[in-house]
């Protein structure tokens, strides 16, 4: 069962880490390239505060961005501000994301998302600890993959196995971590099983469009090429 407010807790929890991660960066450090391609730094922290209003929408029942060109135009205008600026609007924007969270609420309703996604409420404040834990490691300053919680970690590669269940251009991939967890994906294109194995990070690099997965083990085929996510 999803627990929204342990996931609103973690989801403060890994605020403070990137916060406190990216006060030690300074203006010019927010202007240089990110691991994203083509995006800066001041990119990154500018879609998490964004990201924090549009989930906010989302969980008031309104459209979680205005359109698509909004929501790119809304990044890169923010993005080249200031460190100060741009941690004022990281902070600002999480305390609402959370006091929006903390309101009374049925979190078994569905809730919509970008391009018709729909989900239950309840699961929209993991998807904001995707958001803040992934990008973190996207900055590029010191928080890597294996930083990463395990149980988020675990819980990042049951959500993305899932989304990727049955999808027609994956065939049967079954994943394994080194501790012995498995997941199995896949299913709907020709092929497979492909057996695919890993440490944790490195599986949720790979899944997540984070690591290309040359450091996994693979048998039974190719490695499979992923869906856009």
């Amino acid at each position: 069962m999803i627990d929204h407010a342990r996931d609103l807790a973690s989801v403060r929890e890994a605020t403070e880490r990137l916060l406190t991660a990216a006060a030690a960066l300074d203006n010019a450090s927010v202007t240089e390239p990110s691991r994203l391609p083509g995006w800066s730094r001041g990119h990154v922290l500018a879609h998490i505060a964004r990201n924090a209003d549009a989930l906010v929408n989302v969980l008031a029942g309104r459209p979680m961005y205005a359109s698509p060109e909004t929501r790119d135009a809304d990044i890169d205008r923010d993005a080249p501000r200031p460190l100060d600026a741009q941690l004022a609007d990281v902070r600002e924007s999480a305390a609402g994301f959370q006091a929006e969270g903390e309101r009374p609420a049925d979190w078994s309703r569905t809730v919509e998302l970008r391009n018709g996604v729909t989900d239950a409420a309840a699961r929209v404040p993991f998807r904001r600890l995707v958001e803040v834990e992934l990008h973190h490691v996207d900055l590029g300053i010191g928080y890597e993959l294996e930083d990463l919680p395990a149980d988020f970690v675990r819980r990042e590669i049951d959500f993305l196995a899932e989304r990727f269940a049955g999808h027609k251009d994956l065939p049967s991939t079954t994943l394994t971590d080194d501790t012995g967890r498995s997941w199995t994906t896949g299913g709907g294109a020709d092929g497979g099983p492909v057996q695919v194995g890993g440490t944790a990070a490195d599986l949720v690099g790979w899944l997540a469009g984070r690591r290309d997965g040359a450091a996994l083990r693979v048998t039974g085929g190719a490695l499979p090429t992923l869906p856009p996510l």
